[in-house]
Protein backbone atom coordinates (compact mmCIF):
# COMPACT_ATOMS: atom_id res chain seq x y z
CA UNK A 1 0.00 0.00 0.00
CA UNK A 2 1.06 3.34 -0.89
CA UNK A 3 2.21 5.74 2.34
CA UNK A 4 3.00 8.78 2.38
CA UNK A 5 4.27 11.62 4.95
CA UNK A 6 3.81 15.15 5.45
CA UNK A 7 6.85 15.75 8.44
CA UNK A 8 6.07 19.57 9.79
CA UNK A 9 8.61 20.71 12.79
CA UNK A 10 6.75 22.93 15.14
CA UNK A 11 9.36 25.55 15.67
CA UNK A 12 6.84 27.78 13.92
CA UNK A 13 3.74 28.21 12.15
CA UNK A 14 2.74 25.81 9.15
CA UNK A 15 3.30 28.47 5.73
CA UNK A 16 2.91 28.24 2.37
CA UNK A 17 5.37 25.78 1.34
CA UNK A 18 4.48 23.58 3.57
CA UNK A 19 0.82 23.73 3.19
CA UNK A 20 1.32 22.97 -0.70
CA UNK A 21 3.64 20.00 0.25
CA UNK A 22 0.70 18.34 2.96
CA UNK A 23 -1.40 19.07 -0.22
CA UNK A 24 0.70 17.07 -2.90
CA UNK A 25 1.57 14.00 -0.48
CA UNK A 26 -2.06 14.30 1.06
CA UNK A 27 -3.72 14.25 -2.95
CA UNK A 28 -0.99 11.42 -3.86
CA UNK A 29 -2.03 9.09 -1.14
CA UNK A 30 -6.08 10.07 -2.39
CA UNK A 31 -5.28 8.95 -5.76
CA UNK A 32 -3.52 5.69 -4.88
CA UNK A 33 -6.29 5.15 -2.67
CA UNK A 34 -3.22 4.88 0.40
CA UNK A 35 -2.74 6.06 3.64
CA UNK A 36 -1.86 10.05 4.45
CA UNK A 37 0.65 9.67 7.92
CA UNK A 38 1.40 13.20 10.07
CA UNK A 39 4.80 13.04 11.66
CA UNK A 40 5.35 15.90 13.91
CA UNK A 41 9.18 16.56 14.24
CA UNK A 42 9.39 18.12 17.88
CA UNK A 43 12.86 17.06 19.04
CA UNK A 44 14.06 20.37 18.88
CA UNK A 45 13.22 20.80 22.50
CA UNK A 46 13.91 24.42 22.56
CA UNK A 47 12.45 25.86 19.44
CA UNK A 48 9.42 23.35 19.44
CA UNK A 49 6.21 24.39 21.13
CA UNK A 50 2.77 23.21 22.01
CA UNK A 51 1.37 26.58 20.55
CA UNK A 52 2.72 25.91 16.96
CA UNK A 53 1.48 21.83 17.38
CA UNK A 54 -1.61 23.22 17.82
CA UNK A 55 -1.36 25.85 15.05
CA UNK A 56 -0.26 23.06 12.44
CA UNK A 57 -2.85 20.71 13.42
CA UNK A 58 -5.81 23.43 13.13
CA UNK A 59 -4.41 24.90 9.60
CA UNK A 60 -4.63 21.12 8.46
CA UNK A 61 -7.98 20.04 9.38
CA UNK A 62 -9.18 23.73 8.02
CA UNK A 63 -7.45 22.88 4.43
CA UNK A 64 -9.24 19.65 4.33
CA UNK A 65 -6.34 17.34 5.06
CA UNK A 66 -7.48 14.66 7.02
CA UNK A 67 -4.57 12.04 8.09
CA UNK A 68 -4.89 8.59 9.02
CA UNK A 69 -1.75 7.98 11.56
CA UNK A 70 0.28 10.78 13.56
CA UNK A 71 3.28 10.72 15.54
CA UNK A 72 5.47 12.50 17.21
CA UNK A 73 8.95 12.14 17.12
CA UNK A 74 9.86 13.21 20.77
CA UNK A 75 7.81 10.18 22.03
CA UNK A 76 10.41 8.03 20.24
CA UNK A 77 13.67 8.77 21.31
CA UNK A 78 14.04 4.97 22.57
CA UNK A 79 13.71 3.52 18.88
CA UNK A 80 16.45 6.11 17.28
CA UNK A 81 19.27 5.23 20.34
CA UNK A 82 18.05 1.54 19.50
CA UNK A 83 19.21 1.98 15.90
CA UNK A 84 21.64 3.88 16.35
CA UNK A 85 23.15 0.71 18.75
CA UNK A 86 22.91 -1.40 15.95
CA UNK A 87 24.83 0.87 13.58
CA UNK A 88 27.74 0.46 16.58
CA UNK A 89 27.88 -3.56 17.11
CA UNK A 90 28.29 -3.74 13.02
CA UNK A 91 30.87 -1.36 13.22
CA UNK A 92 29.26 1.26 10.98
CA UNK A 93 29.34 3.71 13.45
CA UNK A 94 31.53 5.18 16.33
CA UNK A 95 31.17 6.68 19.84
CA UNK A 96 32.85 10.24 20.00
CA UNK A 97 33.40 12.09 23.56
CA UNK A 98 33.33 15.50 24.39
CA UNK A 99 35.89 17.79 26.69
CA UNK A 100 32.51 17.19 29.27
CA UNK A 101 32.56 13.38 28.92
CA UNK A 102 29.02 13.41 26.95
CA UNK A 103 28.95 10.86 24.19
CA UNK A 104 27.91 11.19 20.50
CA UNK A 105 27.13 8.17 18.09
CA UNK A 106 28.91 8.98 14.66
CA UNK A 107 28.01 7.30 11.38
CA UNK A 108 31.37 6.23 8.84
CA UNK A 109 30.76 7.49 5.46
CA UNK A 110 31.90 5.25 2.96
CA UNK A 111 32.14 6.86 -0.47
CA UNK A 112 29.99 5.74 -3.12
CA UNK A 113 28.19 6.95 -6.38
CA UNK A 114 24.27 7.10 -5.40
CA UNK A 115 22.02 7.79 -7.73
CA UNK A 116 18.14 8.25 -7.18
CA UNK A 117 14.96 8.26 -9.74
CA UNK A 118 13.56 11.20 -8.92
CA UNK A 119 9.55 10.79 -9.85
CA UNK A 120 9.89 14.76 -10.62
CA UNK A 121 13.28 15.84 -11.39
CA UNK A 122 14.34 11.98 -12.90
CA UNK A 123 17.94 10.68 -12.37
CA UNK A 124 20.06 12.43 -9.87
CA UNK A 125 23.51 11.04 -9.05
CA UNK A 126 25.25 11.98 -6.02
CA UNK A 127 29.01 11.37 -4.47
CA UNK A 128 29.01 10.15 -0.79
CA UNK A 129 32.38 10.95 -0.95
CA UNK A 130 31.87 15.19 -0.17
CA UNK A 131 29.31 13.85 2.57
CA UNK A 132 31.67 13.83 6.21
CA UNK A 133 30.77 11.66 8.66
CA UNK A 134 27.15 11.82 10.12
CA UNK A 135 26.30 12.42 13.50
CA UNK A 136 23.02 9.96 15.03
CA UNK A 137 22.67 10.56 18.43
CA UNK A 138 23.65 14.26 19.32
CA UNK A 139 25.40 14.53 22.94
CA UNK A 140 22.19 15.48 24.82
CA UNK A 141 21.02 12.28 23.85
CA UNK A 142 18.67 13.22 20.86
CA UNK A 143 18.53 12.25 17.28
CA UNK A 144 19.97 14.38 14.37
CA UNK A 145 17.34 15.18 11.55
CA UNK A 146 18.43 12.92 9.15
CA UNK A 147 18.89 9.81 11.46
CA UNK A 148 15.63 10.35 13.16
CA UNK A 149 13.81 10.60 9.42
CA UNK A 150 15.58 7.77 8.27
CA UNK A 151 14.64 5.43 11.15
CA UNK A 152 10.82 6.81 11.08
CA UNK A 153 10.00 6.64 7.86
CA UNK A 154 11.37 3.27 7.64
CA UNK A 155 9.49 1.75 10.57
CA UNK A 156 6.54 3.58 9.32
CA UNK A 157 6.76 1.54 6.16
CA UNK A 158 6.77 5.45 4.13
CA UNK A 159 6.50 3.74 0.33
CA UNK A 160 7.02 7.80 -1.40
CA UNK A 161 8.92 10.91 0.42
CA UNK A 162 7.46 13.61 -1.36
CA UNK A 163 9.06 16.97 -0.24
CA UNK A 164 10.52 20.44 -1.41
CA UNK A 165 13.66 20.44 -3.46
CA UNK A 166 15.53 22.26 -0.54
CA UNK A 167 15.73 18.97 1.32
CA UNK A 168 17.20 18.02 -1.85
CA UNK A 169 21.00 17.97 -0.16
CA UNK A 170 19.54 15.62 2.53
CA UNK A 171 18.57 12.82 -0.11
CA UNK A 172 21.69 11.41 -0.08
CA UNK A 173 22.79 11.31 3.26
CA UNK A 174 19.64 9.69 4.17
CA UNK A 175 20.07 6.82 1.50
CA UNK A 176 23.32 5.48 2.56
CA UNK A 177 21.47 5.19 6.14
CA UNK A 178 19.16 3.19 4.80
CA UNK A 179 21.54 1.55 3.36
CA UNK A 180 23.28 1.00 6.16
CA UNK A 181 20.42 -0.55 8.51
CA UNK A 182 19.33 -2.30 5.65
CA UNK A 183 15.64 -0.81 4.86
CA UNK A 184 14.27 -0.55 1.51
CA UNK A 185 14.99 3.15 0.05
CA UNK A 186 11.52 4.48 -0.86
CA UNK A 187 10.35 6.60 -3.60
CA UNK A 188 11.33 10.65 -3.45
CA UNK A 189 9.76 13.66 -5.33
CA UNK A 190 10.90 16.47 -4.79
CA UNK A 191 8.94 19.55 -4.74
CA UNK A 192 10.31 23.34 -6.86
CA UNK A 193 10.23 25.88 -4.43
CA UNK A 194 7.79 28.42 -4.35
CA UNK A 195 9.49 31.71 -4.97
CA UNK A 196 8.20 35.38 -4.44
CA UNK A 197 6.09 37.37 -7.31
CA UNK A 198 9.33 39.40 -8.37
CA UNK A 199 11.83 36.29 -8.02
CA UNK A 200 13.92 35.39 -5.36
CA UNK A 201 12.80 33.24 -1.75
CA UNK A 202 9.30 33.60 -0.69
CA UNK A 203 9.28 36.26 2.02
CA UNK A 204 5.98 37.68 4.04
CA UNK A 205 6.30 40.71 1.58
CA UNK A 206 5.81 38.29 -1.03
CA UNK A 207 3.21 35.49 0.07
CA UNK A 208 5.22 33.56 2.80
CA UNK A 209 2.59 34.00 5.55
CA UNK A 210 0.90 31.21 7.89
CA UNK A 211 -1.91 28.98 6.55
CA UNK A 212 -3.71 30.40 9.40
CA UNK A 213 -2.79 33.94 8.51
CA UNK A 214 -5.02 33.10 5.28
CA UNK A 215 -7.91 32.73 7.16
CA UNK A 216 -7.65 35.34 9.35
CA UNK A 217 -7.70 37.66 5.84
CA UNK A 218 -10.79 35.99 4.71
CA UNK A 219 -9.53 33.47 2.16
CA UNK A 220 -11.98 30.73 1.66
CA UNK A 221 -10.26 27.13 2.52
CA UNK A 222 -11.06 25.57 -0.74
CA UNK A 223 -9.69 28.68 -2.42
CA UNK A 224 -6.71 28.60 -0.78
CA UNK A 225 -6.06 24.53 -1.88
CA UNK A 226 -6.79 25.03 -5.47
CA UNK A 227 -4.25 28.14 -5.67
CA UNK A 228 -2.02 26.00 -3.62
CA UNK A 229 -2.85 23.29 -6.44
CA UNK A 230 -1.90 25.22 -8.96
CA UNK A 231 1.82 26.23 -7.86
CA UNK A 232 3.44 23.43 -9.46
CA UNK A 233 0.62 21.14 -11.29
CA UNK A 234 -1.80 22.10 -13.68
CA UNK A 235 -5.57 19.65 -14.62
CA UNK A 236 -4.95 20.80 -18.12
CA UNK A 237 -6.75 22.39 -20.74
CA UNK A 238 -5.98 26.00 -19.11
CA UNK A 239 -8.60 24.97 -16.20
CA UNK A 240 -7.12 27.46 -12.86
CA UNK A 241 -10.77 26.39 -11.00
CA UNK A 242 -10.76 23.06 -10.04
CA UNK A 243 -12.85 20.55 -7.51
CA UNK A 244 -10.58 18.97 -4.93
CA UNK A 245 -12.66 15.65 -5.55
CA UNK A 246 -11.75 15.96 -9.30
CA UNK A 247 -8.13 16.92 -8.92
CA UNK A 248 -7.62 13.37 -6.70
CA UNK A 249 -8.98 11.93 -9.98
CA UNK A 250 -6.38 13.64 -12.44
CA UNK A 251 -3.27 13.96 -10.37
CA UNK A 252 -0.09 12.09 -11.25
CA UNK A 253 3.30 13.22 -9.33
CA UNK A 254 4.93 12.62 -12.34
CA UNK A 255 3.17 15.77 -14.00
CA UNK A 256 4.79 18.21 -11.17
CA UNK A 257 6.29 20.91 -12.94
CA UNK A 258 10.40 21.00 -12.14
CA UNK A 259 10.80 24.83 -12.63
CA UNK A 260 10.40 26.95 -9.58
CA UNK A 261 6.50 28.39 -8.66
CA UNK A 262 5.95 32.09 -8.44
CA UNK A 263 3.48 33.16 -5.38
CA UNK A 264 0.80 35.88 -6.95
CA UNK A 265 -1.40 37.06 -4.20
CA UNK A 266 -3.63 38.81 -7.35
CA UNK A 267 -4.00 35.35 -8.57
CA UNK A 268 -5.16 33.85 -5.27
CA UNK A 269 -7.78 37.00 -4.93
CA UNK A 270 -9.27 36.24 -8.15
CA UNK A 271 -9.43 32.72 -7.27
CA UNK A 272 -11.18 33.27 -3.94
CA UNK A 273 -13.55 35.74 -5.33
CA UNK A 274 -14.32 32.74 -8.15
CA UNK A 275 -15.17 30.63 -4.75
CA UNK A 276 -17.17 33.09 -2.90
CA UNK A 277 -19.60 34.06 -5.59
CA UNK A 278 -20.43 30.31 -5.61
CA UNK A 279 -20.65 30.00 -2.15
CA UNK A 280 -23.91 29.09 0.21
CA UNK A 281 -24.54 32.71 1.89
CA UNK A 282 -25.68 31.11 4.84
CA UNK A 283 -21.75 29.60 5.20
CA UNK A 284 -20.15 32.93 4.51
CA UNK A 285 -22.63 34.59 7.08
CA UNK A 286 -21.64 32.24 9.78
CA UNK A 287 -17.88 33.29 8.83
CA UNK A 288 -19.23 36.93 8.87
CA UNK A 289 -20.80 37.16 11.94
CA UNK A 290 -17.66 37.15 14.21
CA UNK A 291 -15.65 39.67 12.34
CA UNK A 292 -19.23 42.40 12.68
CA UNK A 293 -19.17 41.51 16.27
CA UNK A 294 -15.85 42.65 16.52
CA UNK A 295 -15.79 45.86 15.27
CA UNK A 296 -19.18 46.41 17.31
CA UNK A 297 -21.37 46.27 14.30
CA UNK A 298 -24.07 44.19 15.56
CA UNK A 299 -24.63 42.77 19.00
CA UNK A 300 -23.61 38.82 18.98
CA UNK A 301 -27.07 38.12 20.82
CA UNK A 302 -29.38 40.59 19.21
CA UNK A 303 -29.09 40.87 15.46
CA UNK A 304 -31.37 40.16 12.15
CA UNK A 305 -30.05 37.35 10.83
CA UNK A 306 -32.18 37.82 7.58
CA UNK A 307 -30.80 41.36 7.29
CA UNK A 308 -27.33 40.56 7.31
CA UNK A 309 -27.79 37.61 4.93
CA UNK A 310 -29.51 40.14 2.36
CA UNK A 311 -26.04 41.94 2.51
CA UNK A 312 -24.07 39.29 2.31
CA UNK A 313 -25.87 38.44 -1.21
CA UNK A 314 -25.40 41.76 -2.51
CA UNK A 315 -22.07 42.09 -1.61
CA UNK A 316 -21.08 38.11 -2.57
CA UNK A 317 -20.36 38.53 -6.08
CA UNK A 318 -17.73 41.25 -5.23
CA UNK A 319 -16.11 40.21 -2.13
CA UNK A 320 -11.87 39.64 -2.62
CA UNK A 321 -12.13 37.99 0.98
CA UNK A 322 -14.52 37.90 3.81
CA UNK A 323 -12.70 40.76 5.65
CA UNK A 324 -14.16 42.95 2.76
CA UNK A 325 -17.32 43.01 4.26
CA UNK A 326 -17.17 45.32 7.25
CA UNK A 327 -15.35 47.38 5.90
CA UNK A 328 -17.50 47.65 2.44
CA UNK A 329 -20.92 46.89 4.29
CA UNK A 330 -20.52 49.34 7.50
CA UNK A 331 -22.66 52.07 5.96
CA UNK A 332 -25.89 49.51 6.96
CA UNK A 333 -24.71 48.64 10.36
CA UNK A 334 -23.87 51.97 11.73
CA UNK A 335 -25.58 55.29 12.18
CA UNK A 336 -23.81 57.84 11.37
CA UNK A 337 -21.36 57.01 8.33
CA UNK A 338 -17.79 58.20 7.71
CA UNK A 339 -17.93 60.37 4.25
CA UNK A 340 -14.34 59.92 2.06
CA UNK A 341 -12.93 63.66 1.78
CA UNK A 342 -12.04 62.80 -1.86
CA UNK A 343 -15.58 61.66 -2.78
CA UNK A 344 -16.61 64.18 -0.73
CA UNK A 345 -15.07 67.34 -2.70
CA UNK A 346 -15.63 65.55 -6.19
CA UNK A 347 -19.10 64.82 -5.96
CA UNK A 348 -20.77 66.90 -3.14
CA UNK A 349 -18.74 70.46 -3.82
CA UNK A 350 -22.15 71.60 -4.90
CA UNK A 351 -25.25 72.36 -3.27
CA UNK A 352 -28.45 69.50 -3.72
CA UNK A 353 -30.30 70.27 -1.03
CA UNK A 354 -33.05 71.02 -3.57
CA UNK A 355 -32.28 67.91 -5.75
CA UNK A 356 -32.01 65.56 -2.17
CA UNK A 357 -35.39 67.36 -0.27
CA UNK A 358 -37.44 66.60 -3.82
CA UNK A 359 -35.94 62.59 -3.75
CA UNK A 360 -36.73 62.49 0.13
CA UNK A 361 -40.54 64.01 -0.98
CA UNK A 362 -40.71 61.56 -3.82
CA UNK A 363 -39.43 58.14 -1.98
CA UNK A 364 -42.08 59.15 0.32
CA UNK A 365 -44.79 59.42 -2.24
CA UNK A 366 -43.95 55.34 -2.80
CA UNK A 367 -46.53 53.16 -2.02
CA UNK A 368 -43.99 50.23 -2.96
CA UNK A 369 -40.76 50.96 -1.43
CA UNK A 370 -39.29 48.51 -3.88
CA UNK A 371 -35.96 48.55 -5.94
CA UNK A 372 -37.66 48.73 -9.44
CA UNK A 373 -39.72 51.43 -7.80
CA UNK A 374 -37.50 53.00 -6.51
CA UNK A 375 -35.25 53.21 -9.63
CA UNK A 376 -37.98 54.44 -11.44
CA UNK A 377 -38.94 57.36 -8.74
CA UNK A 378 -35.57 58.86 -9.14
CA UNK A 379 -35.25 58.37 -12.92
CA UNK A 380 -38.32 60.27 -13.34
CA UNK A 381 -37.22 63.16 -10.71
CA UNK A 382 -34.05 63.31 -13.06
CA UNK A 383 -36.01 63.96 -16.33
CA UNK A 384 -38.20 66.62 -14.32
CA UNK A 385 -35.60 68.56 -13.27
CA UNK A 386 -33.72 67.93 -16.79
CA UNK A 387 -30.46 66.60 -15.20
CA UNK A 388 -28.40 63.44 -16.45
CA UNK A 389 -29.04 60.92 -13.83
CA UNK A 390 -25.20 60.29 -13.39
CA UNK A 391 -24.85 64.06 -11.81
CA UNK A 392 -27.30 62.52 -8.91
CA UNK A 393 -26.57 59.31 -8.81
CA UNK A 394 -22.80 60.13 -7.47
CA UNK A 395 -23.62 62.86 -4.96
CA UNK A 396 -26.45 60.52 -3.57
CA UNK A 397 -24.18 57.27 -2.92
CA UNK A 398 -21.64 59.29 -1.10
CA UNK A 399 -24.44 60.87 1.25
CA UNK A 400 -25.81 57.52 1.99
CA UNK A 401 -23.12 55.56 2.15
CA UNK A 402 -19.17 57.96 2.58
CA UNK A 403 -18.28 56.12 -0.30
CA UNK A 404 -17.52 56.16 -4.27
CA UNK A 405 -18.09 52.34 -5.22
CA UNK A 406 -20.20 49.88 -4.10
CA UNK A 407 -23.66 47.97 -5.09
CA UNK A 408 -26.52 49.60 -7.00
CA UNK A 409 -27.65 53.09 -5.69
CA UNK A 410 -31.31 52.04 -5.67
CA UNK A 411 -30.55 48.30 -4.00
CA UNK A 412 -28.66 50.88 -1.27
CA UNK A 413 -31.75 52.51 -1.30
CA UNK A 414 -33.99 49.40 -0.44
CA UNK A 415 -31.66 48.10 2.19
CA UNK A 416 -31.17 51.26 3.67
CA UNK A 417 -34.51 51.82 4.09
CA UNK A 418 -37.23 54.74 3.86
CA UNK A 419 -36.24 56.42 7.54
CA UNK A 420 -32.82 56.26 7.24
CA UNK A 421 -31.98 57.15 3.37
CA UNK A 422 -34.28 60.21 4.84
CA UNK A 423 -32.00 61.07 7.19
CA UNK A 424 -29.23 61.01 5.88
CA UNK A 425 -29.85 63.27 2.78
CA UNK A 426 -31.57 65.44 4.75
CA UNK A 427 -28.69 65.52 7.20
CA UNK A 428 -26.58 66.61 4.30
CA UNK A 429 -28.89 68.87 2.49
CA UNK A 430 -29.03 70.56 5.60
CA UNK A 431 -25.65 70.81 6.07
CA UNK A 432 -24.92 72.08 2.94
CA UNK A 433 -27.45 74.90 3.00
CA UNK A 434 -25.54 76.02 5.99
CA UNK A 435 -21.99 75.64 4.53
Amino acid sequence: MIRVRFAPSPTGYLHIGGGRTALFNWLFAQAKKGKFILRIEDTDRERSKQEYVDEILFSLKWLGFSWDEIYYQSQRLSIYKEYAEKLLKEGKAFVERSPEGKEAIIFKVVPQKIKVNDLIRGEIEFDSSVIKDQVLIKSDGTATYNFACVVDDATMDITHIIRGDDHISNTPKQIILYQALGFKVPDFAHLPLIMGAEGGRLSKRTGATAISDYRRMGYLAQALVNYLLLLSWSPGDNREIIDLNEAVRLFDIKNVNKTAAAFDLKKLDWINNQYLKKEDPQRLLDEIIPLLVEKKYIDKNNFDRNYLLSLVKLFQGRMTTINNFPDWADFFLVKDIAIDPEAQKKHLSRDLSKEFKLFVERLEGLKDFEVEKIEECFRKMAGDLDMEAKALIHPIRVALTGKTIGPGLFEVIYYLGRERTKERLLKWAKEEKNG
